[in-house]
């Protein structure tokens, strides 16, 4: 199992721009999809963004398309996520996930291995 440990959350104005990043332990994540998940207070976690293990194929949902981008840097066994133009509904907590098989994409149940979530909180 990889360990994942995620930072970069915080509070910021609506327009703005933060930058989070997921740092793995325990094994590389050269093998690994992962993924980016939110979770906000009363609702259901949800599809964030998601990146192949070659960083070849990128996913994002609907809501969050065109303001946010993910990468990965295998070498530094970090995967990020640049979100831009934050809105309030942006804010939630954010986990990030990897994907031993190398398949998942955009359903949670395709990743077996989670970080613990960081805050991101957007003021109006």
């Amino acid at each position: 199992q990889v360990q994942l440990v995620e930072s970069g959350g915080g509070l910021v104005q609506a327009g703005g721009s933060l930058r989070l990043s997921c740092a793995a332990s325990g094994r590389s994540l050269w093998d690994y999809n992962m993924g980016w998940f939110r979770q906000a207070p009363g609702k259901e976690r949800e599809f964030v963004a998601a990146i192949s293990w070659t960083g070849g194929s990128t996913y994002y949902a609907d809501s969050v398309k065109g303001r946010f981008t993910i990468s990965r840097d295998n070498a530094k066994n970090t995967v990020y996520l640049q979100m831009n133009s934050l809105e309030p509904e942006d804010t939630a907590v954010y986990y990030c996930a990897g994907d031993s098989t190398r398949r998942g994409s955009r359903q949670s149940n395709e990743y077996q291995s989670w970080g613990q979530g960081t805050q991101v909180t957007v003021s109006s």
